[in-house]
């Protein structure tokens, strides 16, 4: 059930066939810590703050000649460094439209960054290694599920109307009157609970079965005789689940019928296909 990210930072080393440029750094700037930076463009106004999302276009690059991460947009969120004068230092320098170069080390980043135990054989600590960032936009966590319906509708809207189609026709099929909420998530309460309802930020205990709309069971805390617990509204689990688990009260039994964009998106996850609605009956136990 945990959370999807829009893009992810998915590493993969591209080799091309230029020559080293032998590229000085002499037109860049230098923190105490040793980053080097370049802006080309430089705005006003507030800055990143830890934890909260970035929204990202984003390369990565080893003497120009390597390509480590190609030009994507990606989702990060702002960690605290991970060592002195990493990118996260970098991006922590930037506005909301900023462009900017980064040289950060080359070992330090294989090390902490992608988690590498060793540096790749082909590189050395002595490469040079840039990061290319424009910062599109930023803002809290709690913005995440809001941007991602954003970004889906919009970036995939053929498929949008097509899931959206599929679940009406479903729900028609199988003479389902569920409620509809403002984000597009459906419910139908199937047993009354206590009338208590979690706030966000409360530890909740569930059962659940997670089904396609074509009846495949992909996931059940059932078979495993073992209650799945989470903290609510904090995108620990996909946005339908933190939206529905809220409307829901101790003891309540209800299904939810999750469009793909509340869900696990165009990339899907395991059994379950990109863009597919899930429905899940769910038991909230306790919180």
């Amino acid at each position: 059930m945990k959370k999807l990210f829009l893009l992810t930072l998915a590493i993969g080393v591209i080799f091309t066939s230029c020559q080293n440029s032998g590229k000085s750094f002499s037109d860049y700037d230098k923190t105490e810590t040793g980053l080097y930076y370049k802006f080309y463009n430089q705005n006003e106004g507030a800055t990143p703050q830890f934890m909260e999302l970035l929204d990202v276009q984003m390369s990565c690059h080893i003497n120009d000649t390597s390509i480590v991460i190609p030009s994507n947009r990606m989702i990060l969120q702002l960690n605290e460094s991970l060592f002195s004068g990493d990118i996260f230092e970098g991006i922590a320098m930037m506005h909301k439209g900023d462009s900017a170069s980064f040289i950060v080390r080359t070992d330090s980043t294989f090390y902490t960054l992608f988690q590498l135990p060793t540096l790749p054989a082909e590189f050395t600590a002595d490469d040079i290694m840039r990061f290319d960032v424009r910062l599109n936009d930023f803002y809290p966590e709690s913005e995440f599920a809001a941007k991602q319906i954003e970004y889906m509708k919009n970036t995939y809207a053929e498929e949008t109307a097509e899931a959206e189609s599929e679940l009406s026709q479903y729900l028609k099929d199988n003479n389902i009157n569920p409620t509809r909420t403002s984000t597009g998530l459906y419910y139908v309460k199937t047993k009354e609970g206590n009338g208590e309802k979690p706030q966000a930020g409360t530890m909740v205990k569930v059962h659940y079965t997670g089904k396609l709309l074509d009846g495949t069971v992909f996931d059940s805390s059932l078979s495993r005789n073992e209650p799945f617990q989470f903290v609510l509204g904090v995108g620990q689990v996909i946005p339908g689940w933190d939206e529905g688990l809220q409307l829901m009260s101790k003891g309540e039994k209800a299904v939810f019928y999750i469009p793909y964009y509340l869900a696990y998106g165009d990339r899907g996850a395991g059994a379950i296909p990109p863009f597919a609605t899930l429905m899940f009956e769910v038991e909230l136990i306790d919180f």
